[in-house]
């Protein structure tokens, strides 16, 4: 199949997935809906508009641009499968404990985790260090393409963004999941809801493979473009470590989170955040202890691990002229 045809099916597989956004979108903001896939879908439709969750986009769509149709489409599928087995986990673990131990203690671990992987995955981009990256279960001719296997595990470990920020929609399929406990309604519910999440984030990467690769200057900007996807990755990945580490409140007290949701709301209360997600599965919002006796502290180590790199960069960069 030549480019042509393959910009041409790429640009199919943008309008359908355009129309199956904004059909899902407006089905969500029609009234209230009892739980069902459908909801589940939408409501994974919903959340690009988060504060917690758009950020992914600033991650999917570096890693798939600059590398081809083919390839760049793949590797937003492999992100966006990565996604929906975290999100599926998830509703496995709600099934099975969410009403009994809260999501805090489960989340922010993942949150830390999956921070400090980031973070690490940004190093590596910039070339600040060297990461070996576990094969995943594909071809042999597959399993010489490294960038695979990154997009797999960042959506893995980033699939979590938003648990602990939920939308009215979303919040609605977590109680409903903790309260029945029934681990299969979980596990599909949580896995259509991950496939609804990465609709949109597929879609604009499909948006950027077509807009970037049909540029002619790809090929001398591929320097800039993992540069940028390194410093992307490096924020994200510090701003999920700070969540792990010092919790929720700094974030949400933040103005660029309230203006944000404030916006968000104004344009539909089921696009926005809610606080009842939190107060059921108990999770914690209150300041940290740190934050007790330094409030700024969460700002404090964000500055930091991206002050550390920046001179580090800047010295390796000196060193090699």
């Amino acid at each position: 199949m030549g480019d042509k045809n393959i910009k041409v099916t790429l640009i199919s597989i943008a309008f359908v997935l355009f129309s199956i956004i904004i059909i899902g979108l407006v089905w969500l903001a029609g009234g209230d809906h009892p739980v069902s896939l459908t909801l589940a879908y939408a409501a994974g439709l919903s959340m690009i508009f988060l504060p917690c969750t758009l950020p992914l986009v600033f991650v999917v769509i570096p890693l798939s641009t600059g590398k081809g149709y083919k390839k760049g489409l793949f590797i937003a599928i492999l992100f966006g499968l990565g996604v929906t087995i975290t999100l599926t986990i998830y509703g496995i673990v709600v099934a099975l404990v969410g009403d009994y131990f809260g999501l805090d203690n489960f989340s922010r671990a993942m949150f830390f985790i999956a921070g400090i992987f980031a973070y690490v995955f940004g190093l590596t981009q910039l070339n600040l260090l060297r990461l070996r990256l576990p094969e995943l279960p594909l071809p042999q001719f597959v399993q010489k393409q490294k960038d695979y296997s990154k997009a797999f595990f960042m959506g893995i470990l980033l699939g979590n963004a938003g648990v602990g920020c939920p939308n009215p929609a979303f919040y609605v399929l977590l109680v409903y999941i903790a309260t029945t406990a029934n681990v299969i309604s979980g596990a599909s519910l949580g896995f259509v809801h991950g496939l609804g999440r990465v609709t949109p984030l597929i879609f604009l990467a499909v948006l950027a493979i077509l807009g970037v690769n049909m540029s002619s200057w790809v090929a001398s900007k591929r320097v800039s473009i993992d540069r940028t996807m390194g410093w992307g990755l490096l924020i994200v990945g510090v701003f999920i470590f700070s969540i792990g580490f010092l919790g929720m409140n700094w974030w949400e007290e933040s103005f660029l989170h309230k203006g944000w949701n404030d916006i968000a709301e104004k344009i539909s209360p089921r696009l926005a955040e809610t606080t009842a997600a939190a107060e059921f599965f108990k999770i914690d919002v209150k300041p940290s202890i740190i934050e007790k006796y330094w409030s700024s502290a969460p700002w404090f180590v964000i500055f930091l691990f991206l002050l550390i790199p920046l001179i580090w960069y800047k010295c390796r960069k000196k060193n090699e002229k």
